[in-house]
């Protein structure tokens, strides 16, 4: 189990990789809302691509890090 201060110093390290975790959330849920908004696609759709984002976000930031591995 780890302690307090641990943890405290943990988040002040991954505290870029937190935003960016959250910003990456924001956009893709607000892009689905509004896509649905427009739209007016079914229920069912909406909540696949709410799912979706999911293996967006794991895509995405895999090849990212595949990108930039390759780089160097």
């Amino acid at each position: 189990m780890t302690n307090v201060a641990e943890w405290i110093r943990q988040a002040r390290e991954d505290r870029w990789g937190i935003l960016v975790d959250l910003v990456f959330a924001i956009v893709w849920v607000t892009m689905v809302d509004l896509l649905f908004r427009i739209l007016e696609g079914p229920d069912w759709a909406y909540y696949l691509f709410m799912l979706a984002g999911i293996v967006a976000y794991f895509g995405f930031f895999i090849s990212l890090e595949m990108a930039t591995t390759n780089r160097e």
